[in-house]
């Protein structure tokens, strides 16, 4: 059989076993092609774009028609006269283009809410991607303790038969696999829950886009820099500071079409009265009736408001309100992006110095000590009750070392979303 009919074998077997590992980017591009709830935040987008439209909008203009005649009795009824007239109320103070500028703003502001939203998407993916590699790791060495316990229960059972160790102690070894085996199971209970809990960021389960999906968990750490080049990054790039700007400018502009909106607007009339001629006549009286020639006439009146209601100035003062409590909000983001990237960055340089302390130190002597003891308890010189202390203290290092690169992992997030970037590990 050649080697490739041996790779072709093995992958028809096990076709899961060559799938490319989900990495964080790929896992957070699908959150954000097919999350329904970033979806639903982008609809504002479309409906934001949909009043530049409306606020261009000029007034409409208004057709009235009446029709008038004579009562006079006579052997003939007197003509109608008709009299049709348009109307159009004239805009003045630039209403329309302040409608039209509050508008785009109010466009610039879904935007930045959208982003806003999208970078708390990030954080709530970030983190259940974290947990979900956590968990797995924690089954993964659980799975090898286990397996190290059902050694020594055989061997126990071998060693029983030779006379070399008591029923005592064999049945301690039981004990012990037996209740770590509920522990396993409570293990993968929680990483298939965590396996699940990266659905609903989706919007759709992870198995209909990653089918058997391998989570890629080989984070990188972050490069730190200082706060002097982050800061501006973070006021520049931040979204809740973005979203102050852009509701100041919206305010802005809401401001200065309520000040528009105190021009008043004179209406045009354009009428023309078109009369039928009548012959003379007689009326029911037998008086004479003098005829009339026919007539048209075209009118065109101006109406001017009395503007008496614009001597109160509350709108601009509550206009003008809402604009001073934008800024002020504005300021307290820059001050609150400030602390969060400097607490960001004190955390994630202390997650790293805790997880190095892990992965240099405690992890490596923790499993030299539950290597030596196993070794000293097959040999008969240590008991099963100090070599499964030894192993209790590994497994708890190495779960400690799980939970600081989760730490850490989340203190990069954090730290990222914390100067505006988009996260990665």
């Amino acid at each position: 059989m050649t080697r490739f009919n041996v790779l072709l074998a093995a992958w028809l077997i096990a076709p899961g076993a060559f799938a490319t590992p989900l990495s964080f980017d790929s896992y957070l591009s699908a959150v954000e092609t097919h999350s329904l709830e970033l979806q639903a935040q982008n609809e504002s987008i479309g409906s934001a774009r949909a009043g530049i439209g409306i606020a261009g909008l000029r007034p409409d203009p208004e057709f009235t028609l009446g029709a008038t005649r004579e009562t006079v009795r006579s052997v003939e009824h007197r003509p109608i006269t008709w009299n049709p007239a348009i109307s159009m109320a004239i805009e003045t103070g630039g209403k329309r283009a302040a409608r039209i500028k509050a508008a785009h703003s109010n466009v610039t502001l879904a935007e930045e809410t959208v982003a806003g939203f999208k970078s708390e998407l990030y954080a709530t993916a970030a983190a259940a991607y974290t947990e979900a590699c956590r968990t797995r790791d924690v089954v993964t060495r659980k799975e090898h303790t286990m397996a190290a316990l059902s050694t020594v229960v055989e061997a126990n059972v071998v060693r029983r038969k030779a006379g070399d160790v008591g029923g005592i102690e064999l049945l301690q070894s039981r004990v012990e696999r037996d209740q770590f085996q509920a522990e396993l199971t409570q293990a993968r209970s929680e990483a298939d829950s965590a396996m699940l809990n990266l659905s609903p960021p989706l919007g759709r389960q992870l198995d209909a886009l990653f089918p058997d999906a391998q989570l890629a968990c080989d984070f990188t750490a972050h490069a730190d820099k200082d706060a002097k080049v982050l800061l501006p990054q973070a006021l520049e790039a931040r979204s809740d500071v973005r979203i102050a700007r852009a509701t100041v400018d919206n305010l802005r502009d809401g401001a200065a079409l309520v000040r528009a909106n105190r021009a008043v607007d004179p209406t045009v009339t354009v009428g023309l009265a078109a009369a039928r001629g009548y012959h003379d006549g007689i009326d029911g009286s037998g008086n004479p009736v003098e005829g009339a020639a026919r007539s048209r006439a075209l009118s065109i009146s101006l109406a001017i408001p009395i503007p008496l209601s614009r001597r109160d100035t509350g709108d601009i003062v509550q206009a003008e309100a809402s604009v001073t409590q934008a800024m002020l909000a504005l300021r307290q983001a820059e001050l609150t992006v400030e602390t969060q990237v400097r607490t960001a960055q004190r955390q994630l340089r202390s997650a790293q110095d805790r997880l190095a302390r892990y992965r240099d130190g405690v992890l490596v002597d923790a499993q030299k000590v539950v290597d030596g003891m196993r070794l000293s308890y097959v040999k008969g010189n240590a008991s099963l009750l100090e070599w499964l202390a030894a192993q209790r203290s590994a497994d708890e290092a190495y779960q400690g070392y799980v939970q600081a690169r989760a730490d850490a992992a989340i203190a990069s997030t954090q730290l990222q979303l914390a100067i505006g970037q988009r996260p990665s590990l």
